[in-house]
């Protein structure tokens, strides 16, 4: 696992804040966090840029992406995914999502030829947290890389109204 703070530049990062918490971004209702948390009373507004390796229809958005994408320099992509969770009155372990892979329908030995990265876009007091009990805080500009097959699950947060990761599923140089 490797983690990066102060990823891309401060005027790129306020660039992609402006887009990415703004009113010009299409966000979609998802029933569930994860694909596994079907049954649970959760939900998240997710912002698809990339899926199954084409663009999404918003694919003229892919560019405020370029600052990123530009360093971790990907070969092939499979999904890029903006996820947003709203406020919660707690981080209690209901409001902790399953833990799971972002890359799932592939087998265990395809998974691990592939890198997750999460960019966090904005600082709040949720977290990402790995199976093996590492948790990353969420602070804006910073990005945590890792083998897809890496359990992991977010969380909501309590002190700012929205947060807001990006998603990077892709094959690495």
């Amino acid at each position: 696992m490797e983690l990066i703070d102060n990823f891309i530049e401060e005027s790129k990062l306020k660039d992609l804040q402006s887009y990415c918490l703004g009113a010009d971004c299409l966000w979609s209702s998802a029933p569930a966090v994860t694909h596994k948390d079907g049954s649970k009373d959760q939900f998240q507004f997710i912002h698809t840029f990339y899926r199954d390796g084409s663009p999404e229809y918003h694919h003229m958005d892919m560019d405020i992406l370029n600052p990123i994408l530009n360093k971790i320099r990907p070969i092939s992509i499979y999904r890029i995914k903006m996820n947003l969770l709203t406020k919660t009155t707690d981080i209690s372990p209901r409001e902790k999502n399953t833990f799971h892979q972002d890359m799932y329908g592939l087998s265990k030995e395809k998974m691990k030829q592939w890198t997750t990265s999460i960019f966090y876009v904005n600082t709040n007091n949720g977290y990402t947290e790995f199976e093996d009990g590492t948790k990353v805080e969420s602070v804006a500009n910073r990005i945590v890389t890792f083998p897809s097959n890496t359990m992991h699950r977010g969380t909501s947060s309590t002190d700012q109204d929205a947060r807001v990761i990006i998603n990077f599923n892709y094959f690495a140089n």
